[in-house]
């Protein structure tokens, strides 16, 4: 009877040991004990061709969690989440549209980091000439500009920034064309339909249709950062902070980011 109160004791002593010390080698981490989790992400449309690359990239390690994006306007997610449409993390072209969701306590606290900085370029239709500066934009034979919707998209804010610094704003305001996110200001340009366009050096690099005439002075805009964050209504907290730890720790993520013209934070 001792030795069977004996061994008990023991087991016992073992067992309180081991759940003091954490039990780091028996407990699987939050992510992998979860099955079947799916992620919505909103994000920048800038960073559409970057984050279908990384998407396999992580999945490979995690097939458990099943990634799918929401690309738009960072303006336009940001409204869509302060509506209550589903996201489990953003991605913003800008800290101002995080900072909004910030302070409306609808982030999950802790969990903000930037993924990523950019630059803004001028671009042109390939083959067009005559435009060497953004001082071109005075000349009559320019008629169409395009830039992004200044109040939701960040790529449009900077452009704006750009416009008024170089006191260019109010006298070329009337050949501003306007479009609903940065790919389609690329897309503008690409057909011929504006003269210019003001989008992310990002988006210049994968376009074969366009060409860069100069990038914008950054003392001239704020600077140009992807913060991303947990939506606090996720009901995978644990998967959302993985992949957003991926995003901004993995060397593949990395790499990926720097292959599409990104500058790592």
């Amino acid at each position: 009877m001792k030795r069977r109160q004996i061994l008990a004791f023991l087991g016992a002593a073992i067992a309180s040991c081991l759940i003091a010390v954490g039990l780091p080698f028996m407990t699987p981490s939050p992510v992998a004990a979860q099955s079947n989790v799916s992620l919505l992400v909103s994000a920048a449309a800038s960073l559409k061709d970057a984050l279908e690359e990384i998407k396999p990239l992580y999945q490979k390690n995690n097939p458990n969690i099943n990634i799918s994006y929401n690309f738009g306007a960072s303006g336009a997610l940001q409204q869509q989440i302060e509506q209550g449409a589903p996201a489990d993390i953003f991605i913003s072209a800008a800290k101002r549209q995080v900072d909004a969701l910030e302070q409306k306590g609808l982030l999950l606290p802790g969990t903000r980091a930037i993924v990523a900085k950019n630059r803004l370029v001028l671009v042109v239709p390939k083959g067009k000439t005559g435009i060497t500066s953004f001082l071109n934009f005075r000349n009559p034979e320019i008629k169409r500009i395009a830039i992004g919707e200044p109040r939701s998209v960040p790529a449009g804010q900077y452009a704006e920034q750009v416009l008024q610094k170089l006191k260019l704003l109010p006298e070329i305001k009337p050949k501003l064309v306007y479009a609903n996110n940065v790919r389609q200001v690329l897309a503008v340009v690409e057909s011929g339909n504006a003269d210019a366009g003001l989008v992310y050096a990002t988006d210049a690099k994968i376009s074969d249709k366009v060409k860069v005439v100069v990038a914008a002075d950054e003392k001239y805009h704020s600077a140009i950062t992807y913060p991303a964050a947990v939506v606090k209504k996720t009901k995978n907290p644990d998967a959302a902070r993985n992949f957003v730890t991926f995003l901004t720790t993995d060397g593949q993520a990395k790499a990926v980011l720097k292959k599409y013209g990104f500058i790592l934070p």
